[in-house]
């Protein structure tokens, strides 16, 4: 299998498309045609990663965090980001990267830690915005069911559960071909007028190029006529974070013990203890202190994330026990969750997790 066959499963669970504007996903480093021997998981790309991959023989990383953020200038191995770019491309080693288009989907990021502190019926806690396009395009009525099946196939119309949603409307059309047009109904010269259906059909962000590409090529019309637009509707199967329930309350003293044993974190720095037990719990992997607020509003008990600052423990008021567990141990699932994911979906190729410790937080 190439890079991009390799890779393209993984943006069936995490379509870059899902990622936030500020990120820097997909292929970083290598070329996308180039025959993988074996690849190798990892939450950050490291020096000592790419060396773990040079000695397992994997010549594809999969990185949860962009090595590559903010650009490079130069390569002079300055800096460990200089130097590991260097080294996979001295190596052949593609690096490819999905962060926050796998933080924003189901079965990523923090389904994993729901998973892992057995929270019960998990929803997005911060639906995203921007991710729904809108589709309305007009055709004749003989044509309206073969052109709604092509776009059916190629995702539109399925939001969530549900799929094959549209609305539809009965007119007339008009046009006058040109003499250099090639019309399927009518003649140039002369000014049709046809009876169509406007269609209207929604889908996710991800499924643009499909569909777009099934209009084209099942729409009987010369021209397309047709209107793309980006809804500002939450989809609220997409977002960041999610929130669910223990199997029961439970002590927050005993709660904060069972983020301890099952994520190995010393320590945890929370806000005040609440007197009574909790069982609704928000949790986001990574940097989260944003999430206090959509928390308190979907009633969580407990927000359980990472890198919280000192003046953000006091949005808890004392109606949320806000967590600190630790930016790597919110996230230190994510190696599983892709291992398991392409496990599946090939089963017979060379994927192995990185033994590397990546964490760069110690603690004494």
């Amino acid at each position: 299998m190439t890079v991009k066959e390799i890779t393209d499963l993984v943006e069936t669970l995490a379509p870059p498309a899902f990622a936030e504007d500020f990120d820097n996903t997909g292929l970083l480093v290598g070329r996308p045609d180039t025959p993988v021997r074996g690849v190798l998981i990892t939450l950050d790309c490291l020096e000592a990663v790419v060396e773990e991959a040079i000695a397992k023989d994997c010549n594809l990383i999969l990185s949860f965090h962009p090595i590559i953020f903010q650009g490079l200038k130069r390569l002079t191995g300055a800096t460990y980001v200089e130097r590991v770019v260097a080294r996979a491309l001295e190596k052949g080693i593609a690096i490819y990267s999905m962060h926050t288009a796998l933080d924003n989907v189901p079965g990523g990021v923090n389904s994993a830690l729901c998973e892992a502190l057995g929270i019960e019926n998990p929803q997005i806690l911060i639906p995203k915005k921007g991710m729904i396009r809108k589709l309305v395009t007009y055709v004749p009525h003989q044509d309206r069911e073969a052109l709604l099946n092509a776009l059916f196939q190629a995702g539109a119309g399925s939001l969530g559960h549900y799929s094959h949603c549209s609305f539809r409307s009965p007119g007339e059309g008009s046009f006058l071909p040109g003499e250099a047009a090639n019309p399927a109904i009518g003649q140039r010269g002369t000014l049709q007028k046809e009876p169509e259906d406007q269609l209207h059909l929604t889908f996710t962000a991800d499924r643009e190029k499909a569909v777009l590409q099934a209009l084209f090529t099942h729409h009987p019309y010369e021209e397309v006529a047709y209107e793309l637009t980006t809804l500002n509707n939450a989809y609220n199967h997409l977002g960041m974070g999610m929130v669910g329930t223990l199997p029961e309350a439970v002590a927050p003293t005993a709660f904060l013990q069972q983020l301890k044993d099952v994520l190995g974190t010393p320590c945890i720095r929370h806000s005040a203890l609440p007197e009574t037990p909790v069982r609704r719990i928000a949790v986001l992997g990574g940097s989260g202190a944003f999430a206090i607020g959509p928390a308190k509003a979907a009633g969580a008990d407990v927000l359980v994330t990472g890198d919280v600052k000192y003046h953000q423990f006091f949005q808890g008021e004392d109606r949320l026990l806000i967590a600190d567990v630790g930016h790597y141990e919110t996230e230190q699932f994510t190696k599983k969750c892709l291992y398991d994911y392409l496990s599946e979906k090939i089963p017979n190729f060379a994927i192995s997790l990185s033994e590397t410790k990546t964490n760069p937080v110690n603690y004494f």
